[in-house]
């Protein structure tokens, strides 16, 4: 068994044992490999975002939270790859942090024949890029968090001119175009709404303070009007 099917079966093993603990020493005899290598298959799932937890001490082991994972999914090797093509393509987006945790979770739910199809499929696919072109800046994580839990948050912003000011903010919606990615938000300095680039955020701090709940719609008044807003469809 190569390592690929090996870390599919640790995690269907666990979840059909969960919440039973399973020790090293008993993956490691069942799947005839050194408890070491167990250990470093474990340390792997678990940096890749699966929710396995280990118990030390006599009668402890690994078991895995099966309400924090997929069943085995249906996904066929050219839809994973479909999705994987997307998110590699959401470099600098909101939460595209999580896009690689999101693709490790539905491979790792896929059967092995086509998690390993999908994977050779993926193989065959190439991005076309300009020599020494960067990478998309990401959006700021704390803005990402602001706008989930809906908190206030002190930026340090440079505008256009390249005038630096720190201001407080209450997130409302991320908005894309053509030239990158954008924080809409109520501008406590200006007292008004106000749409920020994400890439001219020098730093941004989250604050204890919960925001207003403001209607989007009202936030739309900075939009040039040769623009349509279009909302993320979610199916």
């Amino acid at each position: 068994m190569n390592r690929t099917d090996r870390l599919y079966a640790l995690v269907e093993e666990l979840r059909a044992c969960a919440p039973r603990r399973l020790a090293a020493r008993e993956l490691a005899a069942r799947y005839e490999v050194s408890v070491r290598t167990i250990e470093r298959d474990i340390g792997a799932l678990q940096q890749a975002g699966v929710p396995i937890f280990a118990d030390v001490g006599r009668g402890g082991g690994y078991t895995l939270d099966k309400s924090r994972t997929l069943p085995p999914l249906n996904f066929t090797p050219a839809e994973a790859v479909a999705v994987a093509i997307t998110l590699s393509r959401a470099g600098g987006s909101p939460y595209s942090r999580s896009a690689r945790t999101a693709l490790h979770k539905i491979v790792a739910a896929m059967s092995a024949d086509d998690g390993a199809s999908a994977r050779e499929l993926a193989a065959r696919i190439r991005f076309l890029a300009p020599a020494g072109n960067d990478d998309a800046a990401s959006v700021p994580a704390v803005l990402e968090e602001a706008v989930l839990i809906r908190r206030v948050v002190r930026l340090t912003y440079v505008d256009r001119t390249g005038t630096e000011t720190e201001r407080d903010v209450e997130p409302v919606t991320f908005t894309a175009s053509d030239k990158g990615w954008y924080l809409t938000a109520w501008c406590r300095m200006r007292g008004g709404c106000r749409i920020f680039r994400t890439d001219r955020v020098r730093r941004a701090a989250l604050l204890e303070e919960t925001a207003p709940d403001r209607s989007t719609e009202s936030m739309h008044d900075d939009i040039p009007s040769d623009y349509v807003v279009r909302p993320l469809e979610f199916v």
